[in-house]
Formats: structure tokens, sequence, C-alpha cells
């Protein structure tokens, strides 16, 4: 017997009532991105990798799926690569291209090759997959979509308070409960400057940002490892477990960088967020926590992330500001700031929590029972007629046994079965059967699209 196809570790497969929910969700980010005045574009699944490496870090950077070149790869290897025994050196001749690892870089790429067909602010969102070579683990793919937004052109922090808003009334659609989490990662310069360690700052941010993962021990050993010194690392401790109301961390943290301008910034920056989010309405927590670090290289400024408050899972959404990174790509000078929804881990909070509408489903709304050649090529032009005014309809294509036909229906929940033989035909009428009740009633078919729209 040969063996049962399957397909690789970090991937899923995703049936019509999986799609149907996944499209609830991106329908619901889409609708809201543009409320806000964002409008859609896409980029290519593959980049090339000159446009992806050294964006990330150096973790970052080991996750890229890289693709093989086609034809002769092996033809720009010499013997000294080989000899050289190395699988970075190795994979840099073999490959000029990898699947994209977010959607941020890829647009920052975007806007520096189509700057000039742009009006400035640019809004664009963008939900598509991504790919990441990490290992798979409950909550943690390694192909799955963000739904992103951003903005450039722009050093407003109204830009930030927008964003905020926009992740809320999300959420409150949704009807997930979380805490938003904001942090500056100027402010977490100047903590490194005022350790003494402004040249790890990478070292440290990285560290922080694993807080949740492996714990404050497992945080402090990475530090060590780092070259960090135990007296930085002892001072740095009461930070991390800072505590009180947003207002209370801010006025600690302005005493613990009095001495650090760019420490003090990011307090302001944080400060105007939260103070412009006051009279917002929100629905969800705002919350100032110094662990937030985002171990990405390109955010300058303001870092977001959310967590879910009743499911223990990662952030499922995040976020941040970049100042530098169209620089990279030759357009310094160029200020952005996005968030990106994890459409994946939504929808397994949603799952979980049995969040999901009613209508949350795919397949047809209406299924006309098929008695025979003449009853079905009636029913075609009922079901027409059905279709046209805005109802999913289906004819079942064999005259099977009424009990199959009413079986298909209840698998499918479709939640209306008609039922037209010689009588209903002659009468100009359909016997209407709701599959949810078991009531049955004989209508016409205006008062059938009627019932259903109703």
């Amino acid at each position: 017997m040969s063996q049962k196809p399957s397909i690789p570790k970090g991937t899923r497969d995703f049936g019509p009532l999986e799609m149907a929910r996944r499209n609830y969700i991106f329908d619901t980010i889409r609708q809201v991105y543009a409320r806000y005045g964002f409008r859609q574009i896409e980029t290519p699944a593959m980049e090339n990798l000159s446009t992806l490496m050294g964006k990330y870090g150096e973790e970052g950077d080991k996750l890229l799926f890289k693709i093989l070149n086609s034809g002769d790869f092996r033809s720009s290897v010499t013997a000294e690569d080989y000899a050289a025994d190395s699988a970075a050196r190795l994979a840099a001749r073999f490959c000029d291209r990898g699947l994209r690892y977010d959607l941020t870089v890829p647009f920052a790429r975007y806007v520096v090759q189509h700057r000039e067909e742009l009006q400035m602010p640019f809004k664009r969102y963008q939900i598509q997959p991504v790919w990441r070579a990490d290992r798979p683990q409950k909550g943690r793919y390694r192909e799955f979509y963000q739904c992103d937004a951003d903005t450039v052109g722009s050093d407003s922090l109204l830009c930030e308070v927008e964003l905020m808003q926009m992740v809320d009334e999300v959420f409150r659609r949704l009807g997930i409960r979380v805490c938003i989490k904001i942090n500056n990662r100027k402010i977490l310069t100047g903590i490194a400057q005022t350790l003494g360690a402004a040249d790890k700052i990478v070292d440290i941010t990285v560290a922080i940002d694993k807080l949740d993962k492996i714990g404050l021990e497992g945080v402090n050993a990475e530090l060590r490892s780092a070259g960090l010194a135990d007296e930085a690392i002892s001072r740095l401790q009461p930070i991390i477990a800072l505590s009180g109301s947003n207002a209370d961390k801010l006025e600690t943290m302005r005493t613990v960088l009095a001495e650090s301008e760019e420490g003090l910034k990011g307090i302001d920056e944080v400060a105007f967020v939260l103070d412009s989010l006051r009279g917002a309405d929100l629905t969800n927590a705002i919350e100032f926590d110094l662990t937030l670090a985002r171990g990405l290289n390109y955010y300058t400024g303001c870092i977001f992330e959310v967590k879910a408050l009743d499911v223990e899972i990662g952030s499922i959404t995040g976020g941040g500001r970049y100042d530098n990174l169209t620089g990279i790509f030759g357009l310094p000078g160029l200020s952005g700031v996005g968030i990106s929804f994890g459409a994946d881990r939504i929808y397994d909070v949603l799952d979980r929590l049995s969040l999901y509408p009613d209508n949350a489903r795919s397949g047809a709304d209406l299924l006309f029972i098929n008695f025979g050649a003449a009853e079905a090529a009636h029913c075609l032009g009922l079901a027409r007629q059905a279709r046209a005014a805005g109802i999913a309809t289906e004819v079942y294509p064999d005259s099977a046994k009424m009990k199959k036909q009413m079986a298909y229906a209840n698998a499918l929940g479709i939640p209306f079965v008609a039922m037209v033989g010689e009588t209903e035909m002659a009468e100009g009428r359909v016997s209407l059967k709701d599959m949810a009740t078991g009531e049955q009633a004989s209508l016409t078919i205006d008062e059938v699209i009627a019932k259903i729209k109703g």
C-alpha cells in the first residue's frame, strides 16, 4: 500500500469551513484598514536575498527560506567554496532569492522602487503569507499569513495613535479581549546607555524580548553570555520588573533615564501616544511594558505587541516605528510605522474561545432537492432567481434518494432546503424546509427569497 501524502511540518491545509472562518478574520481586518484610509498592495512571495538579508538581525537571517537557483546552480561554486565547508558560504553561492520573512521589508523595497508614483504620506495594507524556517510548535508555523498596515512619509505620532485605534477596533469586532503593549526602542537605548553598555543594545533588547519565553533567569544567562557585566545585569532587574500604572512607570523611568537624552525622548513619545488615546474610548487596555523589545533591528521608536487575555498563546499583533528602513534601499530620511496582525494565531484564539459567528461558514444557504430531470430543469430557473437576489444556492446534481440529499444538506450546514415536485411546479410554489426548526411551508419563490434574506 502506498504511503499517504503529507505536507511539511509547520504548514496546514484549510478546508471550506476553515477558509470561511479565515475569510471572516481577513474581511474584518480589511474593513477596518479601509475605514482608516489604507489602500491595498501585494508583493511577490519571493524576493532577492539582497533585499532580505541583514534586515532582521543575525537570528532573523537564519530563519530565511532560501530558494535554490534554477539550472546548474553549482556552476558558480569553486573548489575553494566546497573546501571551506561553510553552509552559509555555499548557500550564498547556490541561492539568489528567498521567501519573504515578513511584509515590512518587501514593502520598504516597494516604496523605494515606486517612490515617484506614490503620494506621501502613503498608507498601505497587505494581506499575504510569509515564511520562516523556524521550529514548528503550538501557535508557531513555518507558513502563516500577516495582515499589515503601514504609513510612510510622516514623522507624526498621530500615525501611532491611529494604528492603536485600529488594533482596538479589530479585536472589538472579533470579540477577543486583549492587552495592547507599548514600549519605545529609544527607551531601551537609554537603558543601555545608563548601564554603560550602549554597544550591547541589540543583545539587551533581543534577550529582554524573550522574557515571557525563557523567564528572568534565562534572560540573565543570555545577557551574561553576551558579555554584559554582572553589575549591569543587577541594575537592569528593577527596570525589567517595573510595575504600577502607565503614568507611574513613565515617571519612574524619567528619573532612571535622566541622563539619557534619547531615553527621555522615548518616554515623551510613549506619553504622547497614551495621552492621545485617553479620549479614544478604547475597548481594550493599553499598557506601557518595558520588557517589550521586539528584537528586529529596524525598529527605532514606539513598538507594539498584542496579547490575548483568555488564551495562552504568543503575540497576535505587533509592529512599530522604523525611521531608517528605506535608507537601506537608498532612500534615507523616510519614516514609517506599521502593525501586523497574525491571522493564524487569531484563528486559533477564535477557535478555542468559540467566537466565530454563525454566518462564518461557506457554501449554500439554499438547496433544491432533485426529484428527476423535469423537476431539476424547473429548479434551475428558480435557483437562478435566488442567486440573482444574492442567495447562495445549489441544485442537487443527482436524482438520489431524499434521505441522501437531506443528509448532504445537514452535513454542509445548509439552512434551507427547497422541494419542488409535480404539484409545486403546477402551482408555481416551493415547499421550503427550515433545517434548524424543521418547519415547512409552501411559498412562492419571491416569498422564499424574502424569508431567507430576512
